[in-house]
């Protein structure tokens, strides 16, 4: 059905320029960006060098873009059983595979050429290496294996602001490594979260994500657990000197806000709650590392 759909439309050049940008996944990539935004930031005491992080954006954000059409490209067959993934326009056939991997190639090898000729080397390889563990190892390996594909995979999903922060020093440093740790805790609760309310499209698709495999209970108890040690690292910054009170506040409150609803979500259980919590969850990492941006400035400007 999905060739003959194809073969019967014809998309104008705008019709088809969005389908293609569907397949960045622009909501992901935008926070992806705007993390290894905040690394960049962070990573020089004053204001940044302006062109080093325009072109440092630019890079991440087409190798990032190329990672995600690629994970659509390499998850077609599975996308096209779930609900939440049929509408992509790899699973419905709008594009074949040989479009999705050129387009692909070509984001990732513009990106490469942006970061190791206007940035630095080794930000271009950490980059590489990072499309390289999402798009093949968690997506090929991980995903259909183990109900920890999410945990294992979160490592490459942490990295946005190790690459900012790189791309503006030059080497990874103890506040990148912070920053990674909160992203690589803040994952599990994140995903399973949106797991648990999807649970049939996993089901449905063969992937032995954590609800399918150990159950509704067992993940929730998971994501209260991920939860309170995500609370314990967003401490850290301060504790180290990395950050100061504004940011302690933001995180105390952002905190206790997570794992209040962690723990509703364990003890009072619906499918609607999961849902609630699962988009919390995005703004409770935008929100905190905005807080470790303003505390930053501030600290600065003081």
């Amino acid at each position: 059905m999905p060739d003959v759909i194809a073969a019967a439309a014809s998309p104008s050049l705008p019709s088809r320029a969005r389908q293609f940008y569907a397949l960045t996944k622009p909501r992901v990539v935008q926070l992806i960006v705007f993390c290894a935004l905040i690394g960049m930031l962070l990573a020089v005491p004053g204001l940044p060098d302006w062109r080093r992080l325009v072109t440092a954006t630019i890079g991440i954000w087409l190798v990032a873009a190329a990672a995600a059409a690629l994970n659509c490209l390499l998850e077609r067959r599975v996308d096209a059983r779930m609900s939440r993934t049929a509408w992509r326009p790899t699973a419905r056939g709008d594009l074949s595979a040989g479009q999705a991997l050129v387009f692909s190639t070509l984001l990732c090898a513009i990106g490469c050429v942006v970061l190791y000729l206007a940035v630095n080397a080794l930000t271009m390889w950490l980059t590489l290496a990072t499309l390289v563990g999402y798009a093949l190892v968690y997506t090929v390996v991980l995903k259909p294996l183990t109900p920890q594909n999410i945990v294992i995979g979160g490592a490459s999903g942490a990295m946005p602001p190790v690459l900012g922060w790189v791309a503006m020093r030059g080497e990874i440093g103890p506040e990148a490594v912070l920053m990674w740790l909160i992203i690589f805790l803040w994952t599990p609760p994140h995903f399973w979260s949106l797991a648990l309310y999807r649970v049939d499209d996993y089901r449905r698709a063969g992937i032995p994500m954590l609800p399918v495999t150990h159950g509704a209970e067992s993940t929730r108890r998971h994501v209260f657990g991920y939860t309170l040690a995500l609370f314990a690292s967003t401490l850290l910054p301060v504790a180290t000197g990395m950050s100061g009170p504004i940011y302690l506040v933001a995180a105390l409150v952002l905190g206790c806000t997570f794992t209040e609803r962690s723990w509703r979500l364990l003890r009072f259980y619906s499918d609607d709650l999961a849902r609630r919590t699962f988009r919390f969850s995005i703004v409770y990492l935008a929100l905190l590392f905005l807080a470790l941006l303003i505390d930053h400035y501030a600290r600065a400007g003081g």
